[in-house]
């Protein structure tokens, strides 16, 4: 069974991918109530932690119930990447998690994310750097490469290992593809597959299916999956796949009592986390997800994202409820 560091894993654990503006505390804790092994934060800017911004330091914030959590940072600077990793440290996380991946062009203007995939000698010295500079494990996210004609991924893979990375999560896509076309596992299986390799190797892009997490299980032999896209709005689907690895058959889908009942529980932790105006604005994401299925909905729909205050978005929760409580949902 894998381990990060001194974490003990169990066989195949399935990991909540850091999502900017998603994967906060209110959304992690349902995750992890449906059956996440592990749960990284969003993103956090490097330069926004030593300038105490306010939306980076609020990111910080863990608790108890989501552990074994990590706190995923990005940069290009090492002064700057080696005083968040102090930061970080305080805020007593499990696992700090580097961002190697992300492909907003904002981001890798600076170099960071996945821009410094054009900088592999880079990549590998802040590694090093921030192993060195704490106790906790180093883990790294990131892609296959910049482009198709720069992959180098096994052999990139084996120097963040040699420098004392402790786990490694790659997305089967080139910062140049986006989320665009297919994820290539055969990439990531082929860094599984370095004998030189002993850190666990974790695949993510397109687990968005059972059968998707068990193919990349026993035909690619990595060692985890981290999800992404396919819990936006459905937190039960960590729940899902493990009952399907286990048994080859599929769980029931959440019925609507579940459903709004999870809605209406992620809306108020987020309003107690962040306030009412944005525990508003950034749940809006989840909600055609939520309720994915159900003919004819639009205009409840439309209530949910568009409503400025949680009394409305409340409300539209009842409406569904009592209008549609009786609605059987399809796999």
């Amino acid at each position: 069974m894998p381990k990060i560091g001194d974490i003990q894993l169990p066989d195949f654990p399935l990991l909540l991918a850091p999502m900017e503006d998603v994967s906060d505390p209110p959304f992690r804790t349902l995750c992890k109530e449906q059956g996440a092994d592990v749960v990284y934060t969003e993103f956090i800017s490097s330069e926004g932690l030593i300038r105490d911004a306010a939306k980076s330091v609020m990111k910080l914030d863990i608790y108890e119930k989501e552990r074994p959590v990590g706190i995923q940072i990005f940069g290009a600077n090492l002064d700057s990447m080696l005083r968040s990793v102090e930061i970080v440290e305080k805020s007593g996380p499990d696992i700090i998690d580097i961002n190697f991946g992300c492909p907003v062009k904002k981001v890798v203007s600076k170099g960071a994310g996945a821009g410094i995939l054009k900088d592999i000698d880079l990549m590998v010295s802040l590694t090093k750097a921030m192993v060195e500079h704490t106790k906790l494990p180093i883990t790294v996210k990131t892609r296959l490469g910049w482009d198709t004609d720069s992959i180098k991924i096994v052999e990139v893979a084996e120097r963040l290992q040699d420098v004392g990375c402790a786990a490694i999560a790659i997305h089967g896509r080139t910062r140049v593809q986006m989320y665009k076309g297919d994820a290539d596992w055969t990439q990531i299986a082929a860094v599984k597959n370095n004998q030189r390799m002993h850190i666990p190797v974790f695949g993510n892009g397109d687990v968005n299916t059972p059968e998707a997490a068990v193919k990349m299980r026993d035909e690619y032999g990595l060692d985890g999956a981290m999800i992404g896209r396919a819990s936006i709005g459905y937190p039960w689907f960590f729940k899902e796949v493990k009952h399907f690895m286990e048994t080859g058959t599929y769980l029931a889908p959440p019925t609507m009592e579940e459903r709004v009942t999870a809605a209406r529980r992620h809306l108020e932790m987020a309003i107690d986390w962040k306030g009412e105006k944005l525990g508003v604005f950034e749940t809006r994401r989840h909600y055609t997800n939520y309720f994915k299925g159900i003919p004819d909905f639009k205009e409840h729909r439309m209530k949910m994202v568009t409503s400025d205050d949680s009394a409305s978005v409340f409300a539209a929760f009842n409406d569904v409820l009592e209008k549609f409580g009786d609605f059987e949902f399809l796999r």
